[in-house]
């Protein structure tokens, strides 16, 4: 079963190249959701001599206590393999670890709309109704890779071309933990408000159906108390946050102090998040640009913003970047 968790309990959603350790870490000291997702990391490519390059997408430091592993591929086997891999705490250890240190659960990822993964048959795909038997096939390795000493859960989309609750169907019978539903199908992409009132059907089905899945909502939520509201008025479990965060960093506070934060202390707090990548990726696993998204959530909103912000995001390396944080920060206007 998953940890304790309240009800609603709040989720950082996965993201790639956004959702690492050091920004894991970062929202975990500004307000922390209950539970955090790695990036989604492809099992077919950790089986491989490709296992190297994917383990940074895995990577969490001994603090981060609530994290579950997303994972995405094709081959049950892999699943299966890297399941058992993540539950008996062996994948931990390959990351450094300590003994006892370990991830929290399992997710698979059903629900990615990118055109690479949709196009070999994999994430969002799944949900077609000709691949249904793979969908199973996967969530049964899993579990069997798992046995019982983690939750599975699956994170996924309303339908591919269109609502599809025949999907939900299947995925309340595999007695899945937790399932995450997007309020949106594959076509849809982001381009339409979330449907958070087929979301809430879902919870019906559930209901009707008598499964003890959680249902977790998921799409625009901006605030922690839209949540909240969503979940009450939907009676769902959870409630997942993705691009929420890029608008508050704090938006898993009950409230936030982002909209009155100085533009010192939004400064700062992207140099910490410069300084824990420096020292995090020593070994330059990853682009120093992957950076530049952030750096438009925290230099915001401020005199000045907009000049620092491009200086920032011409660094091709963190020391330069710390170096005119540091400059910035002795200006006037920053440091009042």
């Amino acid at each position: 079963m998953l940890p304790e968790l309240p009800k609603p309990f709040f989720v950082l959603a996965p993201m790639d190249d956004v959702t690492d350790t050091v920004f894991r870490q970062i929202v975990a000291g500004t307000a922390a959701p209950d539970l955090f997702f790695t990036e989604f990391v492809n099992v077919d490519g950790l089986q491989s001599v490709g296992r190297p390059k994917l383990l940074k997408k895995l990577r969490f430091v001994p603090s981060e206590t609530r994290l579950v592993a997303q994972l995405w591929g094709l081959k049950p086997e892999n699943f299966k393999a890297v399941a058992a891999q993540i539950a008996s705490g062996e994948l931990a250890r390959e990351l450094g670890l300590p003994e006892g240190c370990n991830f929290v659960g399992v997710d698979l990822n059903m629900g990615c709309p990118a055109k690479s993964e949709v196009q070999n048959g994999a994430c969002s795909a799944l949900i077609k109704l000709e691949n249904r038997d793979l969908a199973s096939d996967i969530i049964e390795a899993t579990r069997e890779g798992l046995a019982g000493r983690l939750p599975l859960s699956v994170k996924t989309r309303l339908g591919f071309t269109e609502v599809d609750m025949t999907w939900f169907e299947f995925l309340l019978g595999k007695q899945l933990d937790s399932i995450t539903v997007h309020g949106r199908t594959r076509r849809e992409m982001s381009k339409v408000p979330a449907h958070w009132d087929l979301i809430g059907e879902v919870v019906t089905l559930r209901n009707r159906l008598g499964a003890k899945t959680l249902i977790v909502g998921n799409g625009d939520v901006m605030t922690r108390q839209q949540g909240s509201a969503l979940a009450a008025t939907h009676g769902l479990d959870g409630i997942m946050i993705g691009r929420g965060i890029f608008q508050d960093p704090y938006v898993f506070a009950t409230n936030s102090p982002w909209p009155e934060q100085t533009a010192a202390a939004r400064v700062r707090l992207y140099r910490q998040q410069v300084q824990l990548f420096k020292d995090t990726w020593q070994n330059r696993e990853r682009n120093i640009l992957s950076l530049n998204r952030f750096c438009k959530v925290y230099v915001n909103g401020f005199d000045g913003a907009k000049e620092l912000r491009e200086r920032l995001m011409a660094c091709t390396n963190a020391e330069d970047s710390l170096a005119i944080m540091d400059e910035a920060l002795t200006v006037a206007e920053l440091t009042a």
